[in-house]
């Protein structure tokens, strides 16, 4: 169930904002040097010479790339006044406001949206301005790029959606600002499937294919006991009996990953103590960790001891 960090993610910057990751041996132009070196006067004094202000490195990284990158407001200044592209993408498709969104420079975020960097472009993998700044827990620049028109659910490669970025990594103020902008709180990751085996692995019976995926908000919340942001998801309306693609409730995720308290706040908030879609019920993974307390969780909620496993775990 984790959510799937994109290879593009990786290396939008580590490749295409370094000398290094340069798609063609190409001298770096002097104006991007000047912006990635921070030397302001220097960058200056080309645009007064008329330096061509787009000018891109090999892999499309212009000055004002740099610029948004290092934080430079005042770069960024003098290259929009000298008519920098503000919605300019390098060859992953990263944009000046990406970079900064990236960083959870609200600065910076709030100067290039007001010289009309459009929030909504994306990498060629799906991911948003806004998702990076969720992942990056900025709320600040979570709320301007709504402000300014950001997709609220907006998907990536694999169904991601802003809202589950910031699930995921815990950010319950940044999920608290997606669901006030309308964030789809029942939006599911995408569905795939895997075949898996338990011994004897030679017998056809022991293979099974397994549909991985279709998480919401919820399930990434589970999955890593954010307490906090569960809370804010319960509150806002989401399901407590969410299922993934397999059918393994929220319950039982957190109770497989040890999450009590979590375990314990579902079950407070309704949650069937006894969802078992996937074949086994949260009683399960609790009796295999051992786990006197989840266990004693479970059962002061309705969880049938005599619960019986239909599958493997």
């Amino acid at each position: 169930m984790r959510i799937h960090t994109t290879r593009a993610c990786l290396v939008a910057l580590a490749v295409c904002l370094t000398a290094e990751g340069v798609a063609h041996a190409a001298e770096v132009p002097p104006l991007v040097s000047a912006a990635k070196q921070g030397d302001t006067e220097t960058l200056r004094a080309l645009l007064a010479q008329g330096s061509a202000v787009d000018i891109a490195e090999g892999d499309g990284t212009t000055a004002l790339h740099w610029a948004s990158y290092r934080d430079d407001l005042d770069a960024t200044a003098l290259l929009l006044d000298a008519g920098a592209a503000v919605n300019v993408a390098n060859d992953l498709g990263a944009t000046p406001l990406w970079s900064a969104s990236q960083n959870g420079s609200v600065a910076m975020v709030r100067r290039l949206l007001e010289a009309g960097a459009d929030p909504n472009l994306a990498l060629w993998s799906g991911e948003t301005p806004l998702m990076v700044g969720a992942r990056a827990g900025a709320t600040n620049v979570v709320e301007r790029l709504l402000e300014h028109g950001a997709e609220t659910d907006a998907r990536a490669a694999r169904g991601q959606t802003a809202l589950m970025w910031a699930a995921a990594q815990q950010h319950a103020d940044v999920v608290q600002a997606l669901v006030a902008g309308g964030a789809d709180l029942h939006a599911r990751s995408d569905v795939w499937s895997q075949v898996m085996a338990v011994p004897p692995h030679s017998l056809p019976e022991y293979k099974r294919e397994i549909p991985h995926g279709g998480n919401t908000a919820l399930l990434f919340a589970a999955r890593g006991g954010a307490l906090a942001t569960a809370r804010v998801l319960i509150a806002a309306g989401a399901n407590v009996d969410d299922t993934d693609a397999w059918g393994v409730s929220a319950t039982t995720v957190a109770t497989h990953a040890g999450f009590t308290d979590l375990v314990e706040l579902l079950l407070e908030a309704g949650a069937d103590a006894n969802a078992a879609e996937a074949g086994f019920a949260p009683i399960h993974p609790a009796v295999m960790r051992q786990d006197e307390r989840l266990v004693t969780v479970l059962l002061e909620h309705g969880a049938d001891p005599n619960a019986t496993l239909r599958t493997w775990t």
